[in-house]
């Protein structure tokens, strides 16, 4: 199963492929997830998303792309996103995460071309549609990137391609239809109740809890984690707590009640009933397909 790793801030922890330099470059299949749904997170990295085969929703601050085969994404930095299948149908897709300062290679630079697109907050991202020249350079840019990403020079040659793509968006995004009406305050409130669940996701976590996070009532609660989850806290503190599971099924030798406790699951029944209504699969036979061979 696929994972997102948090930091104590609530935004992902990007673990970059090269060192040194700032690029995260990965093949994945939307059933690798819990639920057929990522994490909702967040990261100061640019984020490039382009669909191969099948579909999927994505969300971003709460309102909803259909990304289908010839179709992607790019997601500006800082923004709460993540992709999903409601039906749980598969999606085979690229993901691509550059850190904007890779572009970075003069002020000028940067105060011409780069901060009036990362700091834009009327863009939180931009679809891309193979229909569209530009866009098709883009997403034929970012397989062209996938392709590289094991290449003794792919640093060199992700670095041009950066190039690139940016150099489409900056000439074209002026015709880029811009959101408005961004309540950037409830997202900050969001982000402060996610940080809280996945600070305690082990503890009892209650809705009074969850809401004290972000200081607004339980009902605003349910009505933030609606807005832009399209989903309740509840849900979320299982899905969430699931992914914690599934990590000590890979990686360490607890029995499946030391688990269940561990993340939070009161009860080794309701964990395993959790597992397979998200996962597919109970705990068990999650464990002997996903840890490594001896």
């Amino acid at each position: 199963m696929a994972r997102v790793d948090i930091r104590k801030d609530g935004a992902e922890n990007v673990k970059y492929d090269y060192d040194g330099y700032f690029a995260y470059v990965r093949r994945g299949l939307l059933s690798s997830y819990p639920g057929f749904a990522a994490d909702s997170h967040w990261h100061d990295d640019l984020e490039f998303i382009s669909v191969l085969s099948g579909d999927m929703y994505y969300n971003v601050n709460g309102e909803i792309v259909h990304l289908g085969a010839g179709q992607g994404i790019w997601v500006n930095a800082r923004q709460l996103h993540y992709g999903f299948s409601p039906e749980h149908t598969e999606c085979d897709f690229y993901c691509v995460l550059l850190h904007p300062m890779l572009l970075c290679a003069s002020q000028q630079i940067d105060r011409d071309f780069i901060s009036p697109i990362v700091s834009d907050e009327s863009l939180p991202y931009i679809l891309l549609d193979g229909r569209t020249l530009w866009q098709e350079q883009i997403l034929d840019a970012i397989q062209s990137i996938y392709e590289c990403r094991e290449s003794t020079f792919a640093p060199l040659h992700i670095q041009s391609l950066f190039y690139q793509i940016w150099g489409l968006m900056s000439e074209n995004v002026q015709n880029v239809k811009r959101k408005t009406g961004i309540n950037d305050r409830r997202l900050s409130i969001l982000k402060d109740m996610l940080s809280y669940i996945q600070d305690n996701y082990s503890s009892k976590v209650t809705l009074n809890d969850i809401a004290a996070a972000g200081n607004v009532s339980s009902s605003t609660c349910l009505a933030i984690f609606k807005k832009y989850l399209r989903d309740t806290p509840a849900n979320y503190l299982i899905r969430y707590r699931l992914k914690k599971a599934m990590e000590l099924l890979q990686k360490s030798d607890l029995s499946i009640t030391e688990i269940a406790f561990d993340t939070g699951f009161r009860g080794a029944s309701y964990f395993a009933e959790a597992f397979r209504k998200n996962c597919g699969c109970s705990p068990s036979e999650y464990r002997a397909k996903n840890q490594p061979e001896a």
